[in-house]
């Protein structure tokens, strides 16, 4: 997918998962000549959009091949059933050694941006975005957002660092939404600040508190129409709590700016890809 940067942990991230998967050597690969040359495809089995090709070459790339990798569909790209994703020559030892990893990778985002884009196509006309969550698959906050976006979707937070999102119990902690709102300014000018709120009279503390966005938690359909009433615009407004597929359009109807959906990271399944390796003769 152009113009997506790609995160800066990928490095580290392809080197812990060759870590676990190698160990002190792959002795099954081994069995084989380490002059013997061969050349594989790896197909798609299931409709999706394609995530993860940075990953999948640095696998290769930190195994010190020569594999030639060539690509026929990019990241943020729908793939058919049976289609050929991309093709690799090289040396048969390095293609056996990082078949499961690169595959892992290409397979686990690809099914979060193909998860994503179904929600995405079910509020298509709402003006209502998208967003992640910080419940994604510990070790890969930042592949698993870049395949939100590779999706459509929109990140939220990157993690406890980049934005407040003051809760419940930031609340209670601090006194009131208007105590911890300030708290927030004083500590960092410059970041957003984000209130989860549970009712329309926390809604009314946290507009005048002068937080920037309001997170609607867990509010039915008539509930999330009064607040979008209530506030008018003045500052952006986030469902969020058991959203479902089947529920989504209706809440971003109501008028929402956001809707956060743990589901699209916390819950994926990979996508159904294949690697076929052959001699190259």
């Amino acid at each position: 997918m152009k113009n997506q940067q790609l995160p800066t942990e990928l490095i580290k991230t392809v080197q812990n998962a060759l870590a676990e998967d190698i160990g002190s050597g792959d002795i099954t690969a081994h069995l084989i000549a380490p002059e013997t040359q061969a050349k594989a495809q790896v197909i798609s089995r299931e409709q999706a959009i394609l995530c993860g090709t940075a990953w999948f070459e640095e696998v290769f790339k930190q195994l010190r091949s020569q594999l030639q990798i060539t690509w026929h569909v990019q990241d943020g790209e729908t793939v058919k059933p049976d289609q050929i994703l991309c093709e690799l020559t090289g040396e048969a030892r390095t293609l056996l050694t990082g078949e499961r990893t690169a595959l892992n990778f290409l397979q686990l985002l690809s099914g979060t941006a193909t998860e994503v884009q179904s929600y995405v196509k079910a509020i298509n006309g709402t003006g209502t975005r998208l967003l992640d969550t910080r419940k994604t698959l510990p070790g890969l906050r930042q592949a698993q957002k870049y395949a939100v976006r590779c999706g459509g979707g929109t990140n939220h937070r990157m993690g406890l660092y980049d934005a407040f999102l003051i809760k419940e119990n930031h609340i209670l902690a601090a006194g009131t939404i208007t105590k911890a709102v300030a708290a927030a300014r004083h500590q960092a000018a410059h970041l957003p600040v984000e209130v989860e709120v549970e009712t329309l009279e926390q809604v009314r503390e946290a507009l005048q508190a002068g937080a920037d966005r309001l997170l609607l938690d867990n509010f039915n359909l008539p509930q999330l129409r009064q607040a979008v009433a209530l506030v008018q615009g003045q500052i952006k407004l986030e469902a969020s709590g058991g959203v479902t597929l089947e529920s989504i359009r209706a809440i971003a109807e109501t008028g929402v700016d956001f809707i956060s959906v743990g589901a699209i990271t916390k819950d994926v399944r990979a996508v159904d890809l294949s690697m076929r390796v052959s001699p190259d003769k």
